[in-house]
């Protein structure tokens, strides 16, 4: 097996998550002399049950097929959660058989999904599996003012607007990351995806500390503080809904408890919206 996108994402998620992992963490005597942060690699490799030249090729991305069982006990070894355990699998899955080459069209926002867009009555918008903003109704409008087709992690991490209007930045810079790597790890290759980590590499030194993390999350629902400058702070729900068996689009739709005053606040802003 050749050395593809997707055995060097495996092979780099592999290497970022030992370097994370510190001796003491599972009882070893960090030592004066240790010339890694995080443990060796025949260290990991014997908390896997696994040799330590087959845990090699594994981090190098050479001619290797984890079984379930191997992949049990590196996800063990590293200290995984369940989130990255699945993550990890899914790795595996693809650097062992890569998806056949396909034909990569422009995402566009299903009729039906657009009428349910704007039969909401609250803010909601609709993004890529990339996160760019392809959609949105009159609230989400009202909400963002000066709301266009814009990629919505760029816009986090390059407008210092945004880092204003949002007091969760980096609880909400992680859940957009976490989008953004579930895209990558689907499909590594993808000219937008290397666009995007391309221009905010360059860009951002902070969106390249945080995107070599690897950090994993399978972000659903969340919650939000926006500041709009007639109507107040509101913090807001967020669902995150996709078409069963579909990678993208996303539909996000941002809500408030009944009787709350982020609730009351939103009708207000309907107002505006109006």
């Amino acid at each position: 097996m050749t050395t593809t996108a997707y055995t060097r994402e495996l092979a780099d998620f592999l290497r970022n998550r030992r370097s994370r992992l510190r001796p003491e963490e599972i009882g070893l005597a960090p030592g004066p002399r240790r010339r890694v942060a995080g443990l060796r690699r025949e260290e990991l490799a014997l908390l896997a049950g696994v040799s330590t030249d087959y845990y090699q090729r594994l981090e190098q991305g050479r001619d290797v097929r984890p079984s379930d069982d191997v992949l049990t006990g590196i996800a063990r070894a590293l200290a995984l959660n369940a989130e990255e355990t699945r993550h990890l699998r899914a790795l595996a899955r693809r650097a062992q058989r890569p998806p056949k080459p396909r034909r990569r069209t422009r995402e566009t926002v299903p009729e039906s999904t657009g009428r349910l867009l704007h039969s909401l009555h609250t803010p909601a918008v609709v993004v890529s599996r990339h996160l760019d903003l392809l959609a949105w109704n009159s609230m989400a409008a009202a909400l963002y003012p000066g709301i266009g087709h814009r990629n919505a992690l760029i816009e986090m991490f390059t407008h210092a607007e945004t880092y204003g209007r949002c007091t969760g930045w980096r609880e909400t810079v992680l859940d957009y990351l976490g989008f953004l790597r579930a895209a990558v790890a689907a499909d590594p290759e993808h000219p937008r995806a290397q666009e995007i980590v391309g221009t905010l590499s360059i860009r951002s030194e902070e969106f390249r500390r945080l995107w070599a993390r690897h950090d994993v999350r399978e972000s659903v629902h969340g919650s939000k503080v926006f500041t709009h400058p007639q109507v107040g702070e509101l913090r807001l729900d967020w669902d995150a809904y996709t078409p069963p068996g579909r990678t993208g689009p996303i539909l996000i739709a941002y809500t408030a408890a009944p009787g709350s005053a982020a609730a009351e606040r939103l009708a207000l802003l309907a107002t505006y919206a109006a």
